[in-house]
Formats: C-alpha cells, structure tokens, sequence
C-alpha cells in the first residue's frame, strides 16, 4: 500500500493546479467550455502549495531519517533483502518530480495550446482596439485558451490575454467582426467577459450567456453557412458532381 503522507502529496499538488491544468484537457478534449470549470480553485493555490511542499519535506525526512534497529515497518527489507517499491527512495523520487511538474504547471502549460489560426491583416481605417475585461483567468494556460478562441472568430488581427491584468488587448477588423461577436467567442470558454473600453471608454457587456448555454453560443458564433446550388443545398446531392458551388 502507497504511504498516506504521499497520496496527500500528489492530491495537494495537483489541487494546486487543476486551475490551470483544466484549460489545457479543454482544448485537446475539443471542449472549451469546461477551461474555467476550477477557476474558483485559485485562490486556494498557495495554501495547496504549502501543504505539497510541507508533506514531501516531511516523507523525505521520514525516509532518510535513521532508523531503530528494533521496529519493523512496511520499508525495511523483506527476507530477500529488497525494500517494498511503494515505500522506496526510487519511489518518492519519481513522486516529487511529478509534484515539482504539477506546481510549475501554470508557467508552462500554454504550451500544449496552439491555434492555426493567424491574425489577419487590416486596412487602417478598418482597425479598431480594445481591452476586454475577462473573470476567471488565472494563468498562461488559461490566456492560450481565450486568444485560441478569439483568433478563430475570423476578422481579427491580434490579441493578447493577461491572467495578471484580467485582460485581453484585441485589435480586429470592424467590417468583418463585431465586439459582441468576440466576447461570444470568449463565453463559451466559460470565461466572463465583464466589460470592454474602445476609445478611452469603458461600457459594460450585457446579454452573453455563460455556463449552461455555452454550447449553444458556440454552435451560433462558429456554425456553418450552406451554400445553394443547383438548385438545392450543398450535401443534398442536388450539384453537379456533388461539390459545393457545382451548377
């Protein structure tokens, strides 16, 4: 049986970053709407931290402390000579590695989120900036996550999240895409956008749905237009060789 001291351990150390860590299983799940589902988790952060360091310290000492030569426990050698896996150096060594991986997590856990989608470029008259205050960010995996979304809408030309600022600095095109249009994008992360500032003034954003909409929201910001021919619609069989836009 694994000691108590290291089951705590790894639950305090992945405690501590299921905030961040979420966003990430989001995105590779396909399923932006549950990146903010521990959010709420932390504020919790530090206090998880300290109990992951405060029990690894404490099994280390445990384990290198000198031992009674009369108590007998699960790590002393059997009758071959060999000390339990569960209870040996080798295993809670591989055990704080993982802690030390998990608590780091939010400094680089961006990198799993990439989007192919690139900014695109916009004539000057037609540029317009904003910041977007959004609740519910809380690391870099996390700022990935809304600027992946954001950059998918299409008619945007670049954007920046900061978790620090609660913020996301975005410059779009505004004959292609629209503000509401964007904050769309960004509820159905679950992330809240709370309001936006366009030139130096600040308006609050009203009537975006966040929680147990959000996939409706995603279907209306990112469904597919269908296109008529022939006659009929694309994926009816009523064109030509059976290709959209064939007569």
């Amino acid at each position: 049986m694994i000691d108590k001291k290291i089951i705590t351990g790894i639950f305090a150390a992945v405690g501590a970053s299921l905030c961040c860590i979420t966003p990430v299983l989001a995105v590779l799940a396909g399923s932006t709407g549950m990146a903010s589902s521990f959010s709420w988790m932390e504020p919790f952060r530090p206090y998880l931290i300290g109990l992951t360091v405060f029990v690894l310290a404490y099994a280390w000492w445990d384990k290198l402390k000198p031992v009674k030569a009369d108590i007998e426990c699960a790590c002393d050698p059997d009758e071959d000579g060999k000390v339990s896996f569960w209870y040996s150096t080798k295993f809670l060594a591989i055990i704080t590695i993982f802690s030390v991986l998990m608590l780091s997590f939010p400094y680089w856990g961006d990198a799993f989120i990439s989007s192919n989608q690139k900014g695109i470029s916009i004539e000057k008259q037609n540029v317009q900036n904003i910041k977007i205050d959004i609740e519910g960010m809380t690391c870099k995996a996390c700022e990935a996550t809304i600027e992946k979304v954001v950059l998918e809408t299409g008619g945007v030309g670049s954007v920046k999240a900061s978790s620090e600022d609660k913020n996301a600095m975005i410059s779009f095109d505004r004959t292609k895409t629209t503000i509401d249009e964007i904050a769309k994008a960004i509820a159905t992360t679950g992330y809240k956008p709370l309001s936006y500032t366009k030139d130096g003034k600040t308006s609050a954003i009203s009537g975006i749905t966040v929680g147990e909409h959000k996939e409706e929201i995603k279907k209306e910001l990112f469904k597919e237009k269908s296109t008529k021919c022939g006659g009929g619609k694309c994926g009816e069989g009523k064109c030509g060789s059976g290709k959209c836009g064939s007569q």
